[in-house]
């Protein structure tokens, strides 16, 4: 079953409609904001448990439990605090900057929410660096909210002082990572911080703090309105509700579409991107979310179901849920190796692994895609990159290290091939 337009929550996906304030009312936004704060702290964060919200910035951790983390009670002297991270560096991601640019009032009315239910003090949305016009359009959402009284003192005539501040990061994917980015945030270099402390309990500066995805926070406002048993009548048990899907690559018609949980990727290809190009014999592999996790072969990933757990059964994960899509044409081994330079040049350097081994692995990566290498350095890479993943203090020592674990476990043969025909397996029996 495919998504029907009356459950969109994203109705100005594509910018048919301006995106101002005026607009967003129409299209249902800021709408008796007031009556669902009413409903009080502890009611909104239930809701959300009960919708089944997982994060969708990529690890999918449960968002009505991630704010249940802050305390009930804060300090004068230690407010709580929102981070919203619409940092988007992860290559082949462009869905939180469409709801920046044509719905950033759904983002706004969300953080608004999701603060008070947290008892926040205020949120910092951090916008990657790259968005020009994206932060513009924010910039000016935020100011209309607060000309129209719906943020800062009494917000949307609730009682509640709330305020929405916009930074500007400098592009470093490294802070898309949440401490690095509260570490951007202070003044200070993008560098992740070691937990424990966790953010809930010591974050923005020295404050508890949630961080949240953009998508994550603007569905908030929907999913009160329409009900728990709404959002969550979308998706496979544990994967629910409704999700951006960002489809690049070789497929007839590249697009972003909100889709429900759990749809098969056939399906979703076909229903909104036409197709693979050449057709569907032509497909050679996906990378089903974001360069960061394990490219899916096309034999495995054509009915599989495009949810978290789906995606884990086969090796992968779902991520962002921007699907790359490689058709026989590609040259998977350049595609890894280009995507290994990606993590080489944006490690902080902060932990030995990383810094040493993302630098390591795709110097490996260029000699195997010329076949300048021994068949025996293939299963050597596989070793360090056991040693990269999972000795970090963040994840992108894993990111680093799954595409290229992916590669080795579904293209091994196509890795031999080029050692041998440039006669590495010659140099290897001598």
């Amino acid at each position: 079953m495919s998504l029907a337009d009356k459950d969109r929550i994203f109705t100005n996906l594509y910018g048919f409609q301006p995106w101002n304030l005026k607009a967003a009312q129409a299209r249902g936004d800021w709408d008796n904001t007031r009556d669902l704060m009413k409903r009080g702290q502890d009611a909104i964060i239930e809701e959300i448990k009960a919708s089944g919200l997982r994060g969708r910035g990529g690890a999918g951790f449960p968002t009505g439990l991630k704010w249940s983390f802050m305390p009930k009670e804060p300090r004068a002297d230690r407010p709580s605090f929102l981070v919203i991270n619409a940092d988007e560096s992860e290559p082949g991601s462009c869905k939180d900057r469409e709801i920046i640019r044509h719905d950033p009032h759904k983002l706004i009315e969300g953080a608004l929410i999701a603060g008070y239910a947290m008892r926040a003090r205020a949120a910092y949305i951090y916008i990657r660096g790259e968005f020009i016009r994206e932060a513009e359009t924010l910039f000016a959402a935020v100011q209309e909210a607060y000309d129209a009284g719906l943020l800062g003192k009494n917000a949307a005539k609730s009682g509640y002082d709330f305020d929405v501040f916009v930074h500007r990061g400098a592009g470093a994917y490294i802070c898309g990572e949440e401490t690095a980015m509260i570490e951007s945030l202070e003044g200070k270099k993008g560098q992740p911080r070691l937990k424990p402390p966790f953010p809930a309990g010591a974050g923005l500066y020295g404050c508890p703090t949630t961080v949240n995805n953009v998508e994550s926070i603007a569905v908030v406002p929907t999913i009160l309105r329409r009900g728990a048993p709404w959002f969550a009548s979308f998706g496979r048990e544990n994967n629910k509700g409704t999700k951006l899907f960002q489809i690049s690559g070789h497929v007839n018609k590249p697009c972003v579409v909100e889709e429900e949980m759990s749809i098969p990727f056939r399906e979703l290809i076909d229903r909104h991107c036409g197709g693979i190009r050449g057709g569907w014999d032509n497909l050679l592999a996906v990378i089903p979310g974001g360069s960061s996790v394990p490219l899916v072969p096309a034999a495995e990933i054509m009915d599989c179901p495009m949810d978290f757990d789906g995606l884990k059964a086969v090796g992968s994960g779902l991520g962002t849920a921007a699907a790359i899509v490689m058709d026989k044409s590609t040259d998977v081994v350049q595609a890894i190796s280009r995507i290994s330079y990606f993590y080489k040049h944006e490690s902080c350097g902060h932990c030995t692994p990383c810094r040493e081994g993302t630098g390591w692995m795709w110097r490996v990566m260029e000699r195997l895609r010329t076949g300048d290498a021994d068949i025996s350095e293939i299963d050597t890479l596989f070793d360090v990159t056991k040693q990269v993943e999972g000795h970090t203090i963040c994840a992108l020592g894993d990111a680093a290290a799954w595409p290229i674990q992916g590669l080795i476990r579904h293209f091994r043969p196509e890795l031999e091939r080029r050692i041998r025909e440039n006669g590495g397996a010659l140099e290897a029996a001598e």
